[in-house]
């Protein structure tokens, strides 16, 4: 808590978190209150009211309870790729900066060619030779920022792997993946914590971007990208299609920065002699 009332950057990013995922919780639960996806043509273009919050698009459907539900896919698609990627990036930088020599080649060599391509074209390319379900959006998005976790692990490790208590550790005789999981691991969480704010960040754009270029969440299922590209041409007959789903976009981001801007505040040693 202490750490929290020093941060008021991570205390703001929390709060939006939580506003957006008690909205995503609506639609997880099924306490949205008009169902997303029905159509209502007698609805249709309601302006925001008590009745509808964030007003109905062209087919009569809430678009407030299109944008819970839209978060709630997001958020499921944005946690599954970062949770694949922390894993398989962090045991990757593990192994490439203890091991070095061919196994640092190796993933290094991987990394390299992944990095060769701008992350939104690769994730593209991937969305579009596997089959179109929310896990196989997941899986393309994680297989984009695996390398980001790999190079962020790398360079730490290598570092602790020439401390003192580890070389101690070799010297006992314990096993390499002892010294790996009880000694080096511990020392880089914070730097993969701080990594796993950022990267849900950008994964939630990155889907986003799918879902507007028709790559992302399968239809019917909600999603905030495909509502901004079906509301391009309804911004002046019902700008509040548009206004919705771009402004909670803009909060998932700013909040996941805040995040990650506030955790590397309070959990970087070199902050803490500031405070």
């Amino acid at each position: 808590m202490s750490a929290l009332r020093r941060s008021p950057v991570l205390v703001a990013g929390a709060a939006v978190l939580v506003l957006l995922a008690v909205v995503a919780a609506l639609s997880w639960l099924g306490l949205l209150p008009y169902d997303p996806i029905a159509q209502r043509p007698p609805e249709r273009f309601l302006a925001p009211s008590g009745t509808h919050l964030f007003g109905t698009d062209q087919f009569g459907r809430d678009v407030f309870s299109r944008v819970a539900a839209g978060v709630g896919n997001s958020a499921l698609i944005a946690v599954v790729a970062v949770a694949f990627a922390t894993v398989a990036g962090t045991l990757g930088g593990l192994v490439a900066g203890f091991y070095r020599g061919v196994a640092d080649g190796a993933i290094g060599g991987v990394t390299n060619v992944l990095f060769a391509f701008p992350p939104l074209l690769l994730a593209l390319s991937l969305a579009s030779v596997l089959e179109r379900t929310w896990f196989t959006v997941a899986v393309a998005i994680a297989i984009v920022y695996v390398p980001i976790f790999i190079r962020v692990t790398r360079g730490p490790v290598l570092s602790l792997r020439e401390i003192e208590y580890v070389k101690a550790a070799v010297a006992t005789g314990q096993s390499r993946g002892q010294i790996m999981f009880r000694h080096v691991l511990p020392n880089i969480t914070s730097i993969v914590v701080i990594q796993v704010a950022l990267s849900l960040s950008w994964a939630v754009l990155t889907e986003a971007s799918l879902s507007f270029l028709g790559l992302g969440t399968p239809p019917p299922a909600p999603s905030l990208g495909s509502m901004i590209f079906e509301a391009r041409s309804l911004v002046f007959v019902a700008p509040w299609t548009l206004i919705a789903p771009g402004a909670v976009v803009v909060l998932l981001v700013v909040g996941l920065n805040l995040l990650g801007d506030g955790l590397r505040d309070t959990l970087d040693p070199r902050n803490r002699g500031k405070r």
